[in-house]
């Protein structure tokens, strides 16, 4: 069965990956750039996409950075540094996993697949909206109604395989799944060579998931953070 993977090059993507093809799927994997802070991320999906043995890996262009208004697309917006705030983090970037599904939507379609899944997690996360089991459900729903495939009889599934799961619970599951995290980038601000700043919301959250899975962390920090 052909599904379409999200794939950030981050730790949960990569975990959903090892995931999906676990089950059987022909995984096609789909990251966007889209004018985020970085490009070792999406440096990291190819390594994660090869190494987990997609069946296709893309990588569509998509300038989020012309709207702004997230600490990800705008420069002039500091990412922080302090610890988990109340309310949403500027990190949030507007409409991204909508937008990010749209576009698995439409491979999913032409590749005749009926599977799609999202590295959303709504336990240890930094409360974007766009992660929790409401919005992975909605857009179920929604994805049923838009489609030439599904009005004509092929309905399409959500898959949120983490969404329930703590960070140190989906490191575990990957380990299982030999996903080799040492390939994967989580940090905000990573540089060029991809390694981490160490003090970003995610690289907390990164971190003490490692640590609460009593599992060495293979994550490269600048040494400016040692």
């Amino acid at each position: 069965m052909n599904a379409v993977v999200l794939l950030s090059g981050g730790l949960d993507s990569a975990t959903v990956l090892a995931v999906a093809r676990s089950e059987g799927y022909a995984c096609h994997c789909l990251s966007l750039d889209y004018g985020q802070r970085h490009h070792a991320e999406l440096d990291a999906a190819v390594r994660v996409a090869k190494a987990l043995g997609a069946a296709a890996h893309r990588v569509i262009k998509l300038d989020l950075a012309a709207f702004g208004g997230s600490a990800l697309t705008d420069t002039s917006i500091a990412v922080p540094v302090d610890g988990a705030t109340a309310g949403i983090p500027v990190t949030y970037v507007p409409a991204r996993n909508t937008i990010l599904l749209s576009l698995a939507l439409a491979w999913a379609e032409v590749l005749n697949a009926q599977h799609i899944f999202f590295g959303a997690n709504a336990v240890d996360y930094s409360g974007y909206p766009d992660c929790r089991p409401a919005f992975v459900n909605a857009f179920e729903a929604l994805a049923n109604l838009a489609t030439k495939a599904a009005v004509e009889g092929a309905r399409l599934t959500m898959h949120a395989p983490i969404i329930s799961l703590t960070k140190a619970d989906i490191i575990r599951r990957g380990t299982q799944l030999g996903v080799n995290y040492a390939l994967t980038v989580s940090c905000y601000q990573a540089d060029a060579e991809g390694r981490a700043c160490g003090i970003c919301d995610s690289c907390r959250l990164r971190s003490a998931g490692f640590a609460a899975a009593g599992i060495a962390d293979p994550t490269p920090y600048r040494a400016s953070v040692l």
